[in-house]
């Protein structure tokens, strides 16, 4: 299934673009006048170093500082590094952010780095996230966004206590996430570790994410998408999808989650589509060498996925699901279902493969067993629960 690359490692161009940038020029943005409030200094120290024809490096030095709603932007026109070794407050009040707090987009050979910290300070804005019930409920901020990024990594930083999603990623090609830290409570809503949609190329590698939602969700459009070495929980697991919401979404493929450990979270690893709406394609996805500890629904297909009870269940899925494989995931599950795949019955799942799943159930319901509708599974080695 073409997944024996080691994707821990950096593609030759970004490889190239850092030695250059080991050489950089330097703009710290205390030099800017910043003080306690950086969000003017930054945009300053950005704007300088991005008409630089020579690779720069933007500084912002360990302490603490305020932050407010700032974009970054290209087309810069040589390598640009933001090396963040302090920490960064978002403002609390959600409002005078609105939809995302720092995004970075049209740049072409980003590094982002340091080792600091990116902290939404959302505690207030979980409490307002009411979209389950309201419609026209508020749209709270994004903590990072990366639009239309190529040839980037993302490495060392952390985000804590995002509003919204931590990280968003729209439209962008070879871009790296390594080594970072995301990080919020198990019951903060809507907070997505990583959301990748419309984009290729896309690495998440050796990364620890807990959060109050998906730690990673792939959503349509997203192509070639590689997440090894995570650790994920607490927060509802590894998806793809939702998919199925919206007209014309892009087809998933070429996904591939591999060697990562998910403990205490709603779910395990997950493909979710919506009933009754819109059509789609998801193939090629493949879950290996997985540790589960003590998750809910460890291995689980959704086609009936509909959060707030909004939706007809009586008419099926339009999402065309193929080419999906489960190996070598063990461990524990807090449920007795440990397996539950359930395929649309307008288009059953298709070249659906459980291989070598061991995960033991302790509780009092008896022992692990398999759910399985609309699909007929191909199983091989050894099955703890028996395939379905």
């Amino acid at each position: 299934m073409g997944f024996k690359a080691d994707v821990s490692a950096i593609p030759l161009l970004l490889l190239l673009a850092f030695s250059i940038q080991a050489q950089s020029t330097v703009f710290d943005v205390t030099k800017y006048g910043a003080n306690e409030d950086i969000t003017e200094a930054l945009s300053l120290a950005w704007k300088e170093a991005c008409a630089s024809t020579n690779p720069t490096k933007i500084l912002i030095p360990k302490g603490t500082y305020l932050l407010g709603r700032v974009t970054l932007k290209g087309e810069c026109k040589a390598p640009i590094e933001l090396q963040v070794e302090g920490t960064l407050k978002a403002p609390i009040d959600p409002s005078s952010l609105g939809d995302s707090w720092v995004t970075f987009a049209y740049i072409d050979r980003l590094t982002l780095s340091g080792g600091g910290t990116f902290d939404g300070q959302g505690q207030v804005a979980w409490s307002m996230n009411n979209c389950g019930k309201n419609k026209n409920c508020m749209q709270l901020p994004i903590s990072l966004r990366f639009n239309f990024i190529t040839n980037g990594i993302v490495q060392g930083v952390t985000s804590l206590n995002s509003k919204n999603f931590h990280i968003n990623v729209m439209g962008c090609k070879n871009l790296t996430f390594q080594h970072l830290t995301v990080t919020a409570p198990g019951d903060s809503r809507n907070t997505d570790g990583i959301h990748i949609g419309s984009s290729s190329e896309i690495n998440i590698v050796d990364t620890n994410i807990g959060t109050g939602d998906d730690c990673v969700s792939i959503g349509f459009g997203s192509k070639q998408i590689k997440v090894t070495g995570v650790t994920c929980g607490p927060g509802h697991g590894i998806s793809v999808g939702s998919l199925g919401k919206y007209p014309d979404e892009a087809p998933v493929s070429g996904i591939f989650v591999r060697n990562c450990t998910i403990t205490g979270s709603d779910n395990g690893v997950r493909i979710k589509t919506w009933p009754a709406l819109f059509g789609g394609i998801a193939s090629d996805m493949h879950f290996e060498d997985i540790i589960m500890n003590n998750v809910r629904n460890p291995i689980i297909i959704d086609q009936t996925y509909c959060p707030w009870n909004q939706c007809n269940l009586q008419a099926p899925s339009r999402v065309r699901i193929t080419n999906v494989s489960f190996k070598n995931i063990r461990g524990t599950s807090a449920t007795p279902e440990a397996v539950h795949i359930s395929c649309s019955s307008g288009i059953p799942c298709e070249i659906v493969e459980l291989c070598d799943i061991d995960l033991a159930y302790n509780g009092t319901d008896g022992p692990a067993k398999s759910l399985c509708t609309n699909v007929k599974p191909i199983l091989t080695g050894k099955l703890n629960p028996l395939g379905c």
